[in-house]
């Protein structure tokens, strides 16, 4: 009896659903790729948030300061030898009744000199520049020039990433407005007419981000192993849930595949699938000049088993029938339930005197079988009738076809029942 493979059911399954494994491949990859792009950037964002933040708090300190100074028109302090008097300023120095000098400290200079300070301590550094400064310390650097002409156009602040040997640095820069406490200082030095622009210059912040960059350097390389090792443990999982989905529908296609083959009670093939497989062999033995045959079987008088006993044990009896047979057949062989208590074998290869030795070998096993019926080990035996009808390609009957064949074998039959059942006939012409 054919057995429809699990194998080649789940292999057919496995094309069938092997562009759907892409499809769900390809879109797991694209929202991972998606997602942990978007993680990427937002956590450099972030980071690069933090360094805007982090500026514009150390240019609003100094903003803060050169304002009070400003404002109180400068800071006098004491004179020594390490501290020296502005020479840009128009005599900046007074002496105090106690005889102690002191020198006045604009906020530009104020500006440069807690630069000077935060730098020595490794805090940050910042520096004040314009266009057109009248200390050279202030003079700017190419990216000091290009901040400030973007904020003659309006725009109010600008920052960059600079690199310089192993180090990173973030460079921030926003401009300097003017204030009418500065006015009087700055038209008596004739750097500005009280119609000159708003904007004095710009005030840059600068510190190092190495370590921060650094860090991010891992956090993306982490984030990328991450992603990866996640996509793939995600991918493993589907594809694990996929391989199951697909065992598990390859066994139920099987399984409506054999319901749609097999015959509920007797688990033999059914007339249909026998047919389906008759024209096919007839076909083989047709073009490759092989003999076939044919077994036809009937239970001698089912219908006084099913009196006596009840359908129930004509239900037993038919299915331990069908087991002998089967048991007794090839696995090339076609065994099926015809109708009723009828039952066909179709024997590929084989031919009317190899097949009655068949068909014997079953009459003898069903004569000597004892057929349990109920919970008491109670028996029923019964016997069965058998016609057997073959094909030779090279017969003087050159028009045989399939329908014919039966025909033969259920003559052969009708002959075996009308000489006194239990035996085995062979159909001649």
């Amino acid at each position: 009896m054919n057995i429809i493979k699990k194998e080649q059911i789940f292999q057919t399954a496995k094309r069938v659903w092997r562009p759907f494994i892409l499809q769900i491949s390809i879109s797991i990859l694209i929202f991972s790729l998606i997602f942990f792009v978007i993680l990427f950037f937002r956590n450099k964002q972030l980071i690069e948030t933090e360094h805007i933040v982090r500026a514009r708090s150390y240019y609003e300190h100094i903003i803060v300061t050169r304002s009070w100074v400003s404002n109180y028109g400068g800071v006098y302090i004491e004179k020594t030898e390490s501290v020296k008097s502005n020479p840009y300023l128009h005599d900046p120095d007074i002496k105090s009744t106690n005889g102690k000098t002191y020198t006045l400290r604009n906020p530009s200079l104020v500006t440069i000199e807690l630069s000077e300070y935060a730098k020595i301590n490794n805090f940050f550094s910042y520096h004040m520049t314009s266009l057109n400064p009248v200390n050279p310390q202030n003079k700017p650097d190419e990216f000091e020039k290009k901040a400030l002409d973007i904020f003659e156009r309006g725009q109010k602040e600008i920052w960059i990433k600079e690199k310089k040997g192993n180090q990173i640095y973030f460079r921030y820069m926003a401009p300097i407005f003017r204030e009418n406490s500065c006015l009087n200082c700055h038209v008596e030095q004739k750097q500005i007419n009280k119609t000159d622009s708003n904007i004095r210059g710009g005030i840059s912040v600068k510190f190092d981000i190495s370590d921060i960059e650094n860090t991010l350097k891992l956090h993306s390389q982490l984030i990328i192993f991450l992603g990866f090792l996640s996509t793939s443990i995600f991918l493993g999982i589907v594809y694990c849930f996929v391989i199951k989905l697909m065992k598990a529908f390859s066994e139920s296609q099987r399984q409506i595949q054999e319901m749609a083959i097999t015959d509920e009670l007797t688990k033999l093939y059914n007339r249909r699938y026998f047919y389906s497989k008759l024209n096919e062999e007839f076909e083989k033995a047709q073009r490759y000049k092989r003999d076939i045959s044919c077994i036809m079987i009937d239970i001698d008088f089912f219908k006084k088993v099913n009196d006596q006993y009840g359908h129930d044990t004509g239900d037993n009896v038919l299915r331990a029938v069908s087991n002998c047979i089967k048991s007794t057949c090839r696995s090339i062989d076609i065994v099926a339930r015809y109708g009723g208590e009828e039952i066909i074998i179709l024997l590929p290869e084989t031919d009317k005197f190899k097949a009655a030795l068949v068909a014997e070998k079953i009459r003898k096993l069903i004569e000597n079988k004892e057929i349990a019926y109920d919970k008491e080990d109670k028996t029923v035996k019964v016997t069965i009738s058998l016609g057997v009808a073959d094909f030779v390609s090279d017969d003087i009957v050159k028009h045989l076809d399939p329908n014919q064949f039966i025909k033969n074998a259920d003559s052969a039959l009708y002959h075996a029942k009308n000489s006194g059942r239990n035996r085995v006939e062979i159909f001649s012409t």
